[in-house]
């Protein structure tokens, strides 16, 4: 990623343009509509750029499309974990298929957010939902 000062340009251009997975998500998530929580989308983050930020819960929501690199994201989510964030990402297609899930994972959460330990720092899920803690999905 590049640095910070170029981030804020990359950032805006990604809102005006945005991937058809995080539209479908953002859709979801704009003007408080789940839980009356504010969400921000594409939000840079010291050298990355967050797709979703809830910044009260700390919570960062991500959609993955078929370019991520594990070994990358756990790398950018060791650091997003060091500065209190909690990411949750979630593969395009459950966004697609089982937007319903992917919401009630955000929800659950948030929820947890008062308790960090029950929920990991970088919780990915697979196409079914199922959350599975740490690396890549299945």
């Amino acid at each position: 990623m590049s640095s910070p000062r170029n981030n804020l340009g990359l950032a805006r251009a990604m809102r005006k343009a945005p991937a058809f997975h995080e539209t479908i998500l953002w859709k979801l998530l704009r003007d408080r509509r789940l839980a009356h929580l504010k969400f921000r989308r594409q939000v840079p983050l010291g050298r990355y750029i967050a797709d979703f930020l809830c910044l009260e819960h700390r919570i960062i929501v991500e959609a993955d499309g078929p370019l991520h690199d594990p070994a990358k994201d756990a790398e950018r989510d060791a650091w997003l974990s060091g500065q209190g964030f909690v990411v949750l990402r979630f593969p395009n297609a459950t966004v697609l298929a089982s937007p319903g899930l992917v919401l009630t994972a955000i929800l659950d959460a948030v929820n947890s957010s008062a308790a960090p330990s029950s929920v990991g720092s970088a919780d990915t899920f697979s196409r079914e939902g199922r959350r599975e803690s740490g690396g890549g999905f299945t």
